[in-house]
C-alpha cells in the first residue's frame, strides 16, 4: 500500500483573522479540502494521513467535511516542528505501507498525475521528489556583499510530494535532530547517502504562506473555471 502524509500543522502566522491557514476558504471551500481532494482522487494512494495542529484536530469537523474524504485513515497532532509533525505522521501510516509520500497542505495544485509519478519513482528508486528548475539568477553571498553567481542549471527547487520507502525514511528520521534545520524529508534520506531521483514537476504546484499567494491562487483557480466552462 501506498501511504499519503499531509501535513497541515502549522500555525499560518502570515495570515490574517482567527481561522486557521489550512481551513480559509479558496473558491468556496477550506483550502486544505482542495488538497485532500488530489489525493483522494490518486489511484496510487491508498490511504492518507492528516496531521494537524493539536488544537485544531478536536474540531476539525467545523472546518471540513471529513466524510468526502473515504480514503483519510487517521488524524494525529503534529509536533512543534515540520520534522516532529511528520514523524508523527509516520507513526500512524498503515502497517502495510510501503511506500510514503509526504506533502505540505498548502500546496493544493498539485496534480493526481504528478503524485502518482513520484510515487512510481520512490517504487523503483527508494526515493523521489518533485522538483522544479530554478529561472532566477540566484547569488552566493558573505555579509552584505555577492561571492559568487551559482550555476543554475543544476539547481532546483523542491517541491511536494516527496516520496520514499517507508523503511528508508524511519531510518533517516532515527537519531536525527528534528528541530527547525529539518525543512523538508529528503534532507534527512540525503545524509543516509541515499539518491534521491527527481521528477520534475509544475510551476502551478505553488505554496500558499500568504495573502498574497492565496490570491494568486484563486485567480488561478478562477482562469482554471472559465477555461473548462
Amino acid at each position: 500500500m501506498n501511504s499519503a502524509i499531509i501535513v497541515a500543522a502549522g500555525t499560518g502566522t502570515r495570515f490574517v483573522g482567527d481561522t486557521p491557514k489550512q481551513f480559509v476558504d479558496l473558491a468556496g471551500k477550506p483550502l486544505l479540502a482542495h488538497t485532500l481532494e488530489k489525493f483522494q482522487r490518486c489511484e496510487s494512494v491508498g490511504e492518507i494521513v492528516l496531521v494537524l495542529a493539536a488544537d485544531v484536530v478536536s474540531s476539525l469537523n467545523r472546518y471540513l467535511d471529513v466524510g468526502a474524504f473515504p480514503k483519510l485513515a487517521a488524524v494525529v497532532a503534529g509536533g512543534p516542528t515540520r520534522a516532529q509533525s511528520v514523524f508523527n505522521g509516520l507513526a500512524a501510516a498503515d502497517s502495510g505501507c510501503e511506500i510514503v509520500a509526504i506533502h505540505d497542505a498548502a500546496r493544493p495544485f498539485v496534480t493526481e498525475r504528478d503524485i502518482g509519478r513520484v510515487l512510481a519513482s520512490a517504487q523503483k528508486f527508494g526515493a523521489a521528489c518533485l522538483v522544479r528548475r530554478v529561472h532566477d539568477t540566484i547569488k552566493r553571498i558573505d555579509g552584505g556583499s555577492i561571492v559568487a553567481t551559482l550555476d543554475r542549471s543544476n539547481l532546483r527547487r523542491a517541491q511536494t510530494p516527496q516520496a520514499f520507502e517507508i523503511s528508508l525514511l524511519r531510518q533517516a528520521f532515527e537519531n536525527a535532530l528534528l528541530d527547525e534545520s529539518v525543512t523538508d524529508e529528503c534532507s534527512l534520506v540525503e545524509r543516509l547517502g541515499i539518491q534521491i531521483s527527481i521528477i520534475e514537476g509544475s510551476s502551478r504546484n505553488i505554496k500558499i504562506t500568504t495573502i498574497e499567494d492565496l490570491r494568486l491562487a484563486e485567480a488561478m483557480l478562477k482562469v482554471e473555471t472559465e477555461s473548462n466552462d
